[in-house]
């Protein structure tokens, strides 16, 4: 794997788009005390390398589930060893297809980690009795509610459905 290089400039700008992305480039110029010349190629450098990928919207605290909880399942794990990546294959994409699903991986051999979340607490509860709990070949869920995010709470905002 390539690490690539970023100077100071190159994290100054990521840092200014990354808390604000409708900055034009003469707002960021006029921060960064350097040329709109500079600033535009430097952007473009930057989205050249794949270092900026998109440019995206992060919804607001109104369209955000209020309530969120981190779920790790557990597969129970078949006679026939081969079926339990089509299990897990099976899990992930039933519950990408859930709306309160914000986040779903496949973690360790047997085990899928997943972000949900909803309006009230209640709200939330139901749905993982209601949707998760019943899904198949599942032998257990541990279900970890979120009080508050001291690093990363955006991710909500990024993740959530409209």
């Amino acid at each position: 794997m390539k690490v690539l290089q970023l100077d100071d400039l190159d994290r100054a700008i990521l840092k200014l788009l990354k808390e604000d992305a409708r900055l034009t480039i003469s707002e960021i110029s006029e921060r960064l005390n350097k040329p709109e010349s500079t600033i535009h190629f430097r952007i473009k450098k930057l989205q050249e390398r794949g270092i900026i990928g998109r440019y995206t919207i992060i919804l607001g605290e109104t369209l955000r589930p209020k309530h969120i909880a981190f779920l790790i399942l557990r597969v129970e794990k078949p006679v026939i060893e081969d079926f339990l990546e089509r299990y897990l294959e099976y899990i992930t994409k039933t519950l990408a297809m859930l709306p309160n699903v914000l986040m779903v991986a496949k973690s360790e051999e047997d085990k899928i980690i997943a972000l949900v979340g909803d309006e009230t607490q209640e709200k939330l509860e139901k749905f993982i009795e209601d949707n998760i709990k019943t899904i198949p070949t599942l032998k257990e869920v541990l279900v970890f509610p979120v009080r508050t995010f001291k690093k990363g709470g955006e991710i909500i905002g990024f993740l959530a459905g409209i």
